[in-house]
């Protein structure tokens, strides 16, 4: 994995499936997700820094989650924590709590749908959101399984439009980046396009579900 200064003390990780953001500060950096177990995250964080580092995670499925160490404490939602394995030491991640480091000034907004936990993190002064998996270009995006909630997502995502003023540029964990903050209403009409049975779909050749088509991105559902 090869990291990516995209601004200043901020840091893409990608493996090439999923993407991971490092901020970095005079004495501590955030780590926003752990990858899978393969992608060797916390090597490519150990060749940018080497003073603490605190974990905030998007939500918990395994591609976000993969790389935390039994011996590691990290920030999740608690609407997630039956999403990972015992080991290491969850913290609860609620809406409005703030972390700070680099310059930056993440703010979380829950946004629940993608699954009960998923939250966004905001910095008001850069306008830049970092959506976990919930605002994508292309996808697919997950909307199947027993802790997916098509409803709380689109309510999630009108939520979102909320802020989009505050918005100039956001990042997405999978898919193209970066995004304009219009993403976040045509990913919304999408969704509702899927939920009102207008999207055309085709069975999915290994997973229990479909591929779903919507004008701006696609879901698995």
């Amino acid at each position: 994995m090869t990291p990516i200064l995209y601004r200043d003390n901020f840091y893409i990780l990608d493996d090439g499936r999923v993407r991971q953001f490092l901020i970095t500060g005079t004495d501590k950096a955030l780590l926003l997700d752990t990858g899978f177990p393969d992608s060797h995250v916390w090597e490519t964080v150990r060749s940018l820094t080497d003073g603490p580092v605190t974990i905030l995670l998007t939500h918990g499925d395994q591609d976000h989650t993969g790389g935390l160490r039994k011996t590691d404490t990290c920030y999740l939602h608690p609407g997630d924590w039956p999403l990972v394995p015992a080991g290491p030491q969850l913290l609860p991640l609620h809406e409005g709590d703030v972390f700070t480091c680099g310059g930056y000034r993440l703010e979380t907004i829950e946004i629940p749908g993608h699954s009960p936990g998923s939250v966004a993190f905001l910095d008001r002064e850069k306008k830049l959101l970092l959506p976990g998996d919930s605002v994508q270009k292309s996808g697919p995006i997950y909307l199947f399984g027993g802790h997916r909630d098509l409803d709380a997502y689109i309510r999630s995502l009108q939520k979102l439009e909320i802020y989009m003023d505050a918005i100039e540029e956001i990042i997405p964990c999978h898919s193209e980046y970066p995004l304009n903050s219009a993403s976040i209403q045509q990913v919304r009409l999408d969704a509702q396009a899927l939920k009102n049975g207008q999207l055309p779909g085709e069975k999915h050749p290994v997973l229990p579900c479909s591929l779903y088509r919507g004008a701006w991105t696609q879901f698995l559902y």
